[in-house]
């Protein structure tokens, strides 16, 4: 049972989330609230497995209730589930250690996804966001901090690699000639050294230190395969001006 919190200031919007995933056999709501201080509140007295926050709540706004939650209870992952993909609300939710970044927009059948896949570890973000991403970064004029990835050994660094191109562990072990369980340990011990939870923010550091340049080429996808940001079907995003005037709600 994959156990979740859901925090949204607006009463029906957070009805509706909670009835949908509380609807799955395999997950259970057990906590509902309507801000960022009681939704850190709530995930240190439950301990969810999942923290569903909104961005833009009350007393304290769902990014630094990220922040808090990822810090103090590490066990629980954050998933942001928001009505704007703002450049600028993905990036601050991702360095304060969320695992998931999702769309209200997507379809009921995605959230539920989203929620299993963030309480198993994995990072999850809402597919027309993946490529702004990359982008932003391959953009950058050069690198910001090389310093985090001075740990790593020339074996670590080519993982590196690899998983910020967006290889999967079988496509890493073959591109370096080494088993996918050999390629496991290494991930393990890159996000380790670099001090991120999980792949996505293993490939945010690889092109924030200019590990990664523009013009890279991504490894060809094998039948079957899940890439290091799981994608999924494109939503229908607002326009600049819609998202002018939708400013005052989240």
């Amino acid at each position: 049972m994959i156990r979740v919190t859901v925090a949204d200031d607006q009463a029906v919007v957070r009805a509706g989330i909670a009835a949908v995933l509380d609807a799955e056999a395999d997950l259970s709501v057990v906590g509902q609230c309507a801000d960022g201080e009681a939704a850190v509140a709530l995930a240190a007295e439950l301990r969810p497995d999942v923290a569903v926050v909104d961005i833009r709540m009350p007393r304290l706004d769902g990014i630094a209730a990220a922040a808090r939650i990822t810090a103090h209870v590490p066990q629980t992952r954050v998933l942001v589930l928001t009505t704007f993909g703002l450049d600028e609300y993905v990036f601050a939710a991702l360095r304060a250690g969320a695992a998931g970044f999702l769309l209200k927009d997507a379809e009921p059948e995605r959230v539920i996804d989203a929620v299993r896949v963030v309480a198993a570890g994995d990072a999850l973000l809402d597919p027309g966001i993946t490529r702004r991403l990359i982008d932003r970064f391959t953009s950058a004029p050069g690198p910001d901090d090389a310093a985090p990835l001075a740990a790593l050994t020339p074996r670590e660094t080519e993982v590196l690699v690899q998983v910020a191109r967006g290889g999967t562990n079988a496509e890493i072990a073959e591109a370096l000639g080494i088993s996918a369980a050999t390629v496991k340990d290494h991930v393990a011990v890159v996000l380790g050294k670099l001090g991120v939870r999980d792949r996505v923010h293993a490939t945010i550091a690889a092109y924030e230190s200019g590990l990664i340049r523009p013009g890279v080429r991504r490894p060809r996808r094998t039948a079957g395969s899940v890439p290091a940001v799981r994608p999924s079907r494109p939503p229908v995003h607002p326009a600049p001006e819609q998202e002018e005037r939708g400013q005052g709600r989240s």
